[in-house]
């Protein structure tokens, strides 16, 4: 069971003696923030009349949000909350329950619990309260794709096959079956490998090779047997299939490197992060990066309207679409402008953008009139710097979850706190309409002191 309903848990007289700047961004935070639409959509990820009642919903949704805002871990953000009476204002913790409040683990089931499905709707809850508070212009739609890394060290081949064999040993030692291969000796030759010069590796690859080929033959009969055994769960012999597949795959994989070919189709770079390539997106440096594509889209004061998570390397171009027609969803209309680089840039791309856009400028001046071309040339260049503030600054550099399906909840987070930070940044400058302020409540705030 869960709470269902937003009760305030800190009286007038507390938030009068503690909180003392009302300008503060946890309190603008706090104010904005419907926090009962978001509570009550996220009540059908939980059963309504079994099990003990859970911690309160409210609660979960502020640390899940503030996390990403100050880029804390699970552990450091429940510490913090403890020691700073503006994070515990927007958490909605009393002082009574302040020490024990939740336990840091609890975040991590939290977000499982919800999945992409549930994080989703905190950010969308989020994105429509700016966007019908007229925060978020839908004047200007600027994309650009770029890497999601993933959070593993730099890969090579001999390593993915030692790996391979820890996944194999576990295997081993959760079913108490004696290891088929010779684990000292595989020691051995890895440390020896981490002592080679770079023309050494092809050897160490072709022997590490020659070993695991019969280990997998093996392993495959292992598998076998574990099928037909009734006492194992179904879940366990899914797991040990999806294993061998990988396995498979990566055996295959290297004999097409042993082979001398340069480039395989869907090449793995981790047996922990599957749905991770190496992807190149013409930078200078790093010339490749190890994760998903990013596909992003903003609008010129640098809100992110639209991301999407996909596996691989793309091309810009069968992007597009997708993204202008996320746009236009999210944002209920049409832009009036639509600017992107080179790499979006096709016949078809122009011919079936609406022409409800007025100006396309898929990266040359001559696309738009002359009195536009200024204007898209600087949006263009501001895509740029708006990625690098996600990546650097935004949590958008590395994902730290797993698996597509992680990076999607890990972008889904990085995303609202991205637009809060956008949207407290235009409060500060004074950039906000005075009917945008009334429709967040903020006039109000500030008239009750």
């Amino acid at each position: 069971m869960i709470e269902s309903s937003f009760e305030e848990a800190v009286s007038k007289e507390w938030v009068k003696t503690q909180i003392n700047d009302l300008t503060n961004e946890l309190v603008i935070l706090r104010q904005i923030i419907s926090w009962q639409t978001i509570i009550s959509q996220l009540t059908q990820f939980y059963e309504s009349n079994s099990g003990r009642i859970g911690k309160s919903l409210r609660v979960m949704v502020a640390l899940t949000i503030l996390s990403r805002l100050r880029s804390l871990s699970d552990r450091e953000v429940v510490e913090q909350v403890k020691e700073n009476r503006y994070m515990q204002y927007l958490c909605n913790v009393p002082d009574e329950k302040l020490a024990t409040f939740v336990n840091p683990s609890l975040l991590s089931r939290f977000r499982k619990r919800l999945g992409k499905n549930g994080i989703a709707i905190i950010e969308t809850e989020v994105f429509e309260l700016l966007r019908q508070s007229d925060v978020i212009d839908k004047d200007t739609l600027m994309m650009d794709s770029t890497v999601l890394s993933s959070n593993i060290i730099y890969p090579n081949d001999v390593l993915l096959i030692y790996k391979a064999f820890s996944k194999m040993c576990i295997f081993a030692c959760h079913y108490e079956l004696p290891f088929w291969w010779n684990q000292s000796y595989i020691k051995k030759q890895w440390r020896a490998f981490n002592r080679s010069k770079k023309g050494e590796r092809v050897a160490y690859l072709t022997e590490f090779n020659a070993l695991f080929v019969p280990a997998l033959e093996t392993f495959c009969n292992r598998v076998e047997t574990l099928m037909e055994t009734l006492e194992v769960p179904e879940s366990e012999k899914a797991k040990a299939q999806n294993l061998l597949a990988l396995l498979t795959l990566l055996k295959d994989q290297t004999q097409q490197k042993l082979s001398g070919e340069q480039h395989i189709d869907n090449r793995i770079v981790s047996l922990d992060e599957i749905d991770a390539r190496p992807i190149k997106k013409g930078k200078s440096h790093p010339s490749c990066e190890f994760g998903t594509t990013l596909q992003m889209s903003f609008n010129r004061q640098g809100f992110m309207i639209t991301t999407e998570n996909l596996i691989g390397n793309p091309s810009d171009k069968t992007l597009y679409g997708n993204t202008l027609n996320l746009f236009v969803h999210r944002m209920h209309g049409y832009p009036d402008i639509a600017v992107t680089d080179m790499g979006f840039r096709s016949h078809e791309n122009i011919k079936n953008t609406p022409k409800s856009i007025s100006h396309i400028f898929l990266g040359r001046s001559e696309d738009v009139a002359t009195d536009k071309q200024e204007y898209c040339c600087k949006a263009r260049s501001a895509t740029e710097g708006f990625i690098a503030v996600a990546k650097h600054l935004r949590g958008f550099g590395k994902s730290l979850y797993h698996r597509l399906h992680g990076d999607r909840v890990w972008t889904l987070m990085c995303q609202t706190a991205y637009n809060l930070k956008k949207f407290l940044q235009l409060y500060r400058d004074e950039k906000l309409e005075e009917k945008s302020l009334r429709s967040l409540g903020l006039i109000e705030l500030f008239c009750s002191v």
